[in-house]
């Protein structure tokens, strides 16, 4: 079967062909069938292959594609549609024997350092599928993964309602704080974004219209100008870009809470006497609870037309490094790999 892949240590993907994933005698896992995957920003991290990513160097040759819905083949599920959770728990480690299985240190991790999604079938642990709702589309569906990163970020930031929020980044992870912010009564959400026309255009389609393009004008000034120069109660960074962090704090009133949920590939200097002084809440947010994406689901389904626009792509597997092409030159949303079905 065709497979997009990372084979070495350095930059670049592969589109080849591999043979079919077997499923060992004993195995907990099930086959799935790949509907859909989509091209997240740990992806284009990975095909860049920046450092925050080289520990998935031993797992190489590895298929990459974390984001994803399909049929299980096998198991209790067979024949039904479902999104799988990423993150497979070791199932040995102290955690896991008691059942806290949101606590395990040893996780690996689907399309990082084992075969993911950009492929037409794919093993997954069965506790990790979660069958999806039939009014639910494919095409929103793969969004489960990241839609479940964006609840956890507002839980980490705590109540919303009557706050300014500003996102910081304008992809997946951040338009679906910004839906989720809206949803949780903010007073105002303000994006903003680097040069990113088609992820303005797919927020104002969700709408939105408090965007700050700094590419063209300040972050500062361009967010006072749309809060009436007021400061935010509330900042979500998902750039990946540790500079934004200071430019987040000087926009964050006293006693404000600034949410990191992107990954950075390089260290950050920071002020800490300002940080203390403003009484700064500095709060780190990234897996989710397993019990979160059952409500995801439902989530989707309950916000499925403010989230459609978040979908701007869906090629061929065949075309995977056309998407990636996309991807990274911000002419895309989000990106979408289905499988051909001579693929299978």
């Amino acid at each position: 079967m065709q497979a997009l892949r990372k084979t070495h240590p350095r930059a670049g993907l592969e589109l080849v062909d591999i043979p079919e994933p077997t499923l060992e005698p004993g195995s907990d896992d099930v086959m799935v069938q790949v509907s859909a995957a989509g091209i997240c920003g740990s992806d284009l991290h990975v095909d860049t292959w920046t450092s925050s990513y080289f520990f998935i160097a031993p797992s190489l040759p590895v298929t990459i594609g974390h984001e994803f819905v399909g049929v299980a083949q096998t198991g209790p599920l067979a024949g039904r549609r479902v999104v799988v959770r990423p993150s497979v728990t070791c199932g040995t480690c102290a955690a896991c024997a008691a059942g806290q299985h949101d606590l395990c240190e040893r996780r690996r991790g689907i399309g990082m350092t084992r075969d993911g999604a950009f492929a037409a079938r794919v093993r997954a642990p069965l506790r990790n599928c979660v069958p999806v709702p039939d009014a639910l589309s494919d095409e929103l569906a793969a969004l489960t993964e990241p839609l479940t990163i964006s609840m956890q970020a507002l839980r980490v930031a705590g109540d919303l309602a009557g706050k300014r929020v500003l996102v910081m980044g304008p992809g997946t992870i951040g338009q679906g704080i910004a839906v989720l912010a809206r949803r949780a009564h903010a007073s105002q959400v303000v994006v903003s974004g680097f040069d990113d026309t088609a992820r303005f255009e797919a927020l104002r389609r969700m709408g939105f219209e408090d965007l700050v393009d700094v590419s063209c004008q300040s972050l500062e000034g361009g967010a006072r100008e749309r809060t009436g120069g007021a400061a935010f109660d509330v900042v979500f960074e998902a750039t990946g870009v540790p500079a934004t962090i200071n430019d987040a704090l000087r926009l964050l009133r006293r006693n404000g809470i600034l949410v990191v949920t992107g990954i950075h590939a390089q260290a950050l200097s920071l002020d800490l006497t300002d940080l203390v002084r403003n009484q700064h809440q500095l709060r780190g947010s990234f897996r989710p609870p397993e019990s979160d994406w059952p409500e995801a689901l439902e989530l989707m389904q309950e916000l499925a037309p403010a989230l459609a626009p978040m979908v701007s792509h869906v090629l061929p597997l065949s075309q995977a490094l056309q998407g990636f092409a996309l991807a990274h030159d911000k002419q895309a949303c989000k990106v979408l790999l289905k499988p051909e079905h001579h693929d299978a």
